[in-house]
C-alpha cells in the first residue's frame, strides 16, 4: 500500500513524518531538554571573524522553486510564451526593474542586491535544495520529492561554529524545517528547533517554554532540589568516566534554564509587539513568523530559516502569482524596514531563494517546470551593498551568462559574513576530513 502522502506545494509532496521536527515539547519524557541540545555550540567552536560582517541571518526558503520571470528577472522583450503575463516595474534603482508584482520591494531596491546568475545542474527539488542549503551536490542522485543529507545545512554549521546566546538554540527553523536543513554528521545538538505553531493566533505561544499548568514556582523548585540531591547518591559525576546521563544533565540545566530565562520569554512573546508593526508585517502567518525572526536575531540568534511553500507552479502560475506574492513581498519589505529602522540591517542578513528557477516556456497547463540552469536569490543587510545585481541570464531567461556563479559561491558568501572560514576541513564522526565548501569563493559584489 502507497503511503498517503500530505502535499506542501512540491510535486512529490512531502510527509511531515519525513521531517525532523525538534521542538520544546515533554520536559518529563526528557524531549525538552533533547531539543536544547541545539544550544551546545561550544564558544570555543567560532570561525574566523576577522572580516565578520553579520552577526545573524534570516534566510527565507520558498520551497519548490520559484519563478524568475515573475519575481526579479523578467524578460519584457521575450516573446509572450516566455515574458508570460505580468509586466515590468522600474525599481527605486535606476535601471533595475523588477515583476509588476513586487512593488513593495521595488520601493526599497536601494537596500537591496539581486543575484540572477546562479546555475547548477541539480533539477528536482530534493537534490537541489541540498545544494542550496548546503553548498555541496549529492554525491549520488536523489528523486524529486526525498529528504537527502550528505552535508550539514547552513543553520546547522552556523550553530556550531558561532553558537548562540546563553540558554537560547542557535539555530531556529520556522514552521518547519526544509528537506536538507539538517545537521548531518556535526549531530542532532545542531539541528534546528522548529517553531510549527503560527503567532499569528491570539494564543501563541512556543509549547512547552513554561512551567506545566497547575505546577508553581515553588513547587518546580523543589522538585529540581529532590532530584539533584536523588542524582548525588545513583549517578556518577564524573563526565570522563562516560556515564551518559551526565552528558545528558547539561542539556537538562538548559532547558530549564529557558524556562526561567526572562530574556528567552521577552523574545517569543511577540504579543509585546505595537499593533502598528504587527500589522505592517502582516496579519497572517508568514507575516508574523518574520516578525517573531526579527525577535529571535535581536535576542541573538545567529541563524533564522523561514520556510515558505508552495512555489512549484507547474500550472497556474499566473493566478497563483497574483494572490501569493503581494502579501509575501510585503513582509519581506516589512522585514528589512524594521531592521534598518532598528539599526540592526547592518548587521542582520536578510535572505530569500529556493532550489531553483522555472523553464522559459510556459507549459500547456500555465505553469513553468523545474530549471536549474539560472535562478534569482534577493539579499538584503548584513554589510551587503545595495542597489545593484549581479550577472545576468540570456535575453530570454534560459541560462546565466554573465558573472556565471554556484551554490558554493552562494553559501561561502553567507559563511564568510558570518565570520566563518567556508574553506576548512570539518571531522566526521570517523575522523574524515571535509571541506566545509569544496569552493571557498564567495561572491565579491556582497561583501562590502
Amino acid at each position: 500500500m502507497r503511503r498517503k502522502k500530505r502535499s506542501l506545494g512540491n510535486c512529490e509532496g512531502i510527509s511531515r513524518r519525513d521531517s525532523l521536527v525538534l521542538g520544546l515539547g515533554g520536559l518529563v519524557a526528557g524531549g525538552f531538554c533533547g531539543a536544547l541540545r541545539a544550544t551546545a555550540a561550544s564558544a570555543s567552536q567560532t570561525g574566523t571573524g576577522g572580516n565578520r560582517q553579520a552577526d545573524a541571518c534570516i534566510l527565507i526558503w520558498m520551497d519548490g522553486g520559484p519563478s524568475h520571470y515573475e519575481t526579479f528577472d523578467p524578460k519584457p522583450e521575450a516573446p509572450a510564451e516566455i515574458r508570460g503575463q505580468f509586466s515590468t516595474i522600474a525599481t527605486q534603482t535606476p535601471g533595475i526593474q523588477f515583476s509588476q508584482l513586487l512593488t513593495r520591494l521595488a520601493a526599497i531596491s536601494n537596500d537591496l542586491a539581486i543575484v540572477r546568475s546562479i546555475r547548477h545542474d541539480q533539477g528536482n527539488h530534493g537534490a537541489g535544495n541540498h545544494y542550496m542549503m548546503t553548498g555541496a551536490p549529492p554525491r549520488i542522485p536523489v528523486g524529486c520529492g526525498a529528504f537527502v543529507s550528505f552535508h550539514p545545512s547552513l543553520g546547522s554549521v552556523v550553530s556550531h561554529q558561532v553558537g548562540a546566546p546563553q540558554g537560547m538554540p542557535a539555530y531556529f527553523s520556522i514552521p518547519n524545517m526544509s528537506r536538507s536543513g539538517g545537521p548531518h554528521f556535526l549531530g542532532a545538538k545542531h539541528a534546528p528547533f522548529v517553531v510549527p505553531d503560527s503567532p499569528n493566533s491570539s494564543s501563541f505561544r512556543v509549547r512547552d517554554v513554561t512551567l506545566p499548568g497547575g505546577l508553581s514556582e515553588g513547587r518546580f523548585e523543589s522538585r529540581q532540589a529532590i532530584r539533584a540531591e536523588v542524582d548525588k547518591m545513583l549517578r556518577i559525576t564524573d563526565a570522563a568516566a562516560g556515564d551518559p546521563v551526565v552528558a545528558a544533565d547539561e542539556f537538562f540545566s538548559q532547558g530549564l534554564q529557558l524556562i526561567s530565562s526572562a530574556e528567552a520569554q521577552a523574545a517569543f512573546d511577540i504579543h509585546r509587539e505595537p499593533d502598528s508593526v504587527r500589522d505592517a508585517y502582516g496579519r497572517n502567518s508568514f507575516g508574523q513568523r518574520a516578525l517573531l525572526a526579527r525577535r529571535l536575531v535581536s535576542a541573538g540568534v545567529p541563524f533564522v530559516t523561514l520556510y515558505h511553500g508552495g512555489w512549484d507552479h507547474h500550472r497556474d502560475l499566473f493566478n497563483a502569482f497574483e494572490s501569493k506574492v503581494p502579501p509575501f513581498e510585503a513582509t519581506i519589505a516589512a522585514l528589512v524596514e524594521d531592521l534598518k529602522q532598528q539599526g540592526m540591517l547592518e548587521r542582520t542578513m536578510v535572505i530569500a531563494l529556493g532550489e531553483f528557477g522555472r523553464t522559459p516556456k510556459i507549459n500547456k497547463d500555465g505553469g513553468r517546470d523545474h530549471w536549474s540552469n539560472a535562478m534569482s536569490v534577493m539579499f538584503a543587510g548584513g554589510g551587503t551593498p545595495g542597489g545593484q545585481v549581479i550577472g545576468a541570464t540570456d535575453r530570454q531567461g534560459y541560462a546565466a551568462v554573465e558573472r556565471v556563479l554556484s551554490p558554493e559561491n552562494f553559501v561561502s558568501t553567507v559563511y564568510t559574513k558570518l565570520g566563518i572560514d567556508p574553506g576548512q576541513l570539518m571531522y566526521s564522526p570517523d575522523g574524515r576530513p571535509v571541506h566545509l565548501v569544496s569552493d571557498a569563493t564567495p561572491i565579491s559584489e556582497l561583501m562590502g
